[in-house]
């Protein structure tokens, strides 16, 4: 008695590059970035809530319109600030997930280049002779130096990030593919193996 069987191929099993966890440093450097934004937050809420962060009530009143509509506009900047320097998380996320890698990848880069301009601006403010004459005192600069300082780290993180899941995203295209590949030529080959089979089998129960 003849039995025919058809074959097994065996499918690659290793988990895909971009599903797998993000390196240690890449976590790190996401979290610092989240972390970057928090003391120049603090320090917009602080000015709209009428702590003296260096600036009389003159220039409060006639250059950021506080009290008015100021305080908006310097409270919504900090929120959204600290949302964009949340979204490096999502490159490093092993659960939550919201846009395809399709997506996500070219949307970071884009976010890096815009955080290097900003970093650019950012410099270019702090070191015009406008801004500095806001200030009434020499502490006053110096506490403002040290809370937008970490904001100047965040382009170089971002950018290292951003590679990170690249290049976990790359890996992953490219496992996908060959699997399509492997997939493709099992199903090519399957139909003629088993009719090499039948035909045997045939010669057999005849002799």
């Amino acid at each position: 008695m003849y039995v025919m069987t058809t074959p097994t191929a065996l499918l690659p099993t290793s988990t895909p590059a971009a599903s797998a966890p993000a390196p240690v440093w890449a976590r790190r450097a996401a979290h610092t970035i989240a972390l970057c934004a928090v003391p120049s937050g603090l320090w917009r809420i602080a000015m709209a809530s009428g702590v003296y962060v260096g600036y009389s009530d003159q220039v409060l009143r006639d250059v950021f319109d506080i009290p008015g509509w100021g305080i908006a506009y310097v409270v919504g900047l900090s929120v959204l600030a600290e949302l964009a320097a949340l979204f490096p998380l999502l490159l490093v996320s092993d659960r939550w997930r919201p846009l395809r890698p399709r997506v996500l990848a070219p949307l970071a880069w884009t976010a890096s280049g815009v955080l290097v301009l900003v970093a650019l601006w950012q410099l270019v403010v702090a070191f015009t002779v406008e801004s500095q004459t806001y200030m009434s005192s020499g502490t006053a600069q110096t506490v403002w130096a040290l809370a937008f300082a970490p904001l100047f780290a965040i382009p170089a993180l971002m950018t290292a990030v951003t590679w990170s899941y690249a290049k976990r995203n790359r890996a992953r295209v490219g496992l996908r593919r060959s699997r399509s590949i492997s997939v493709a030529t099992i199903v090519t080959s399957s139909p003629a193996r088993t009719t090499s089979a039948g035909a045997s089998t045939g010669v057999d129960a005849s002799s």
